[in-house]
């Protein structure tokens, strides 16, 4: 396949330490139900999955918030929960009601029958994915992604979302050895998945560990981040054409744990907004890029309000490598996923606030 040359090639630069002239920005959750036209495209799809496994709906709503907002990034359309529904569990979106399961996988009956999947069952995700590239021409690069090995576990047990994991933790602290089988599955289906978009077209992949701060210290390491590893260790490092594919790992509530992280085999860390960057900068050192972190809700303020916060949090990094070579670098993002009751013009105050503010601070420095 070939596709456009890059025009805007800020985000992977900064994703692999380089200079840019502004911080690059994306939003995670930034195609989503806060925009009236993705609302309008679902309404037509009949349902979430309706919406993601078409790929034609799939890249008209990646493309929505590109249209709006000057971004840096776009990201996969998709869901983090497409792998363990191809492993035959049966997933469901309920209006209103989020993910659920029709199986559960809580015994050793069924863990036996848990598998890496048939990647041709996901066919739909990767014929998005160059669907995507295609169609944005060249205009900002194209993020893949999954969920971690525990968080797709969490979903798996749980049979769907959960407010306190009882199930999920009942069967890693009674049954280590059970859950250590199925974090290993999930380890290796999540490499070979995020492999497939790379071939299809993702110039960047990301690893969503939502639920990795919900874990005991001690308990994170073992569970979690020992199976992100597991799937980084088995990642392409380029595409077909020598490009480097950076690595970006989210662990939500997972600022306790930077120092463990810092080490990870990745281009990238995402924060969460409880975070300060400065610290987090001091104690990652040079070897990462650093992506976040403002509080999502910071949108629903007024405008003045937002342009303040986004100040605070690009001083709170302070001013990135310039010049040649490689450097300490930021990738603005929210801590979390964008609200669905979130203005989509308070959306562009920010997107604007990070690129007028973060040049600002490189003109200063």
């Amino acid at each position: 396949m070939s596709f456009a040359p890059l025009q805007n090639d800020t985000f992977l630069r900064a994703c692999l330490r380089q200079s840019t002239a502004h911080t690059p920005v994306w939003l995670m959750r930034q195609a989503g139900r806060y925009l009236p036209e993705y609302c309008a495209t679902r309404a037509k799809a009949g349902s979430f999955m309706g919406l993601a496994t078409n790929v034609d709906y799939a890249t008209e709503v990646t493309l929505q918030p590109l249209e709006r907002y000057a971004l840096d990034a776009a990201i996969l359309f998709s869901d983090i929960l497409t792998v363990p529904d191809a492993m035959g569990l049966g997933l469901t979106f309920q209006q209103g009601e989020g993910p659920k399961f029709a199986k559960t996988v809580r015994t050793d009956a069924d863990v036996a029958t848990l598998a890496v999947p048939d990647m041709d069952k996901l066919r739909y995700v990767f014929d998005a994915v160059t669907s995507i590239r295609q169609a944005l021409n060249g205009r900002v690069p194209l993020i893949g992604f999954s969920g971690s090995p525990w968080t797709l576990a969490c979903y798996m047990v749980e049979g769907g979302g959960s407010d306190d994991y009882r199930a999920v933790k009942s069967l890693m602290y009674s049954r280590p050895d059970l859950m250590h089988r199925i974090l290993a599955i999930n380890a290796d289906s999540v490499a070979v998945y995020l492999n497939a978009q790379i071939d299809a077209g993702a110039q960047a992949v990301m690893i969503f560990d939502s639920w990795g701060g919900v874990l005991a210290d001690g308990k994170f390491q073992e569970f979690s981040l020992a199976y992100t590893k597991r799937v980084l260790a088995q990642l392409k490092r380029t595409d077909g054409t020598g490009a480097v594919i950076p690595r970006i790992v989210f662990t939500k509530g997972g600022g306790l744990w930077l120092d463990d992280m810092k080490g990870l085999d990745c281009e990238a860390l995402g924060l969460d907004w409880t975070v300060n960057l400065g610290h987090a900068r001091a104690l990652v050192g040079d070897s990462k890029a650093l992506q976040g972190n403002i509080d999502p809700n910071v949108l629903f303020a007024p405008p003045e309000a937002i342009d303040r916060e986004v100040a605070a949090v690009l001083e709170s990094f302070g001013t990135p490598h310039q010049g040649a070579g490689t450097g300490p670098t930021h990738i603005f993002n929210l801590g979390h996923g964008i609200s669905q009751f979130t203005p989509p013009e308070h959306v562009k105050v920010l997107v604007d606030a990070v690129h007028a503010h973060s040049k600002r601070l490189r003109a200063q420095s």
